[in-house]
């Protein structure tokens, strides 16, 4: 099985902005930004799954009108710091939550392990499925989470995966 891994195309969100699981737009020159990706997918796509927020919908809507979502996709839940400026968290809070990202969530949110344990499940419920071609759809965190179960890059390091906005990549899944 081939799983292409797709990061939404960029929002309309200003810089320095937390969100995670809030619904934010797209940018308007988005259909541009999908052509590009479609063209990097394979013609046939047999199973598209993609999250449930409106940034990742439309792109899996573009490309096919048969796909599923899956809530389990969705990027880190920020919690309280959903749509804060990054500067505007208390110092004492991010210093707390960086000092151990993989296991420290945000107030009222989730950790990147939290998050890994529900992509994962994803994972091992895709490689049962009897297809040659997954396109996954999702957010930069989920994106970098694939990585580290192909790669085997450790948790505290994925964000050293450089992901960009609607960048593809795609890995061969060995069941």
């Amino acid at each position: 099985m081939e799983v292409y891994l797709v990061r939404h195309t960029a929002v309309d969100v200003e810089k320095g902005i937390c969100y995670g699981q809030t619904d934010v737009a797209l940018k308007e020159e988005k259909e541009v930004a999908f052509e590009r990706i479609k063209a990097q997918l394979p013609t046939t796509i047999d199973f598209l799954i993609s999250s449930p927020l409106s940034r990742c919908t439309q792109l899996s809507t573009f490309l096919t009108d048969n796909f599923t979502t899956d809530p389990r996709l969705m990027e880190c839940n920020f919690g309280d710091w959903e749509m804060m400026a990054w500067d505007d968290i208390p110092r004492d809070a991010m210093d707390t939550w960086g000092n151990d990202f993989v296991y420290q969530a945000p107030p009222n949110g989730e950790s990147l392990h939290q998050v890994y344990q529900r992509v994962f499940d994803v994972h091992k419920e895709l490689i049962k499925l009897p297809h040659a071609n997954v396109v996954i759809i999702a957010h930069a965190s989920v994106v970098r989470i694939f990585h580290h179960i192909y790669q085997n890059i450790p948790l505290e390091n994925i964000f050293d995966v450089k992901v960009d906005y609607g960048q593809v990549f795609s890995f061969a899944s060995t069941k």
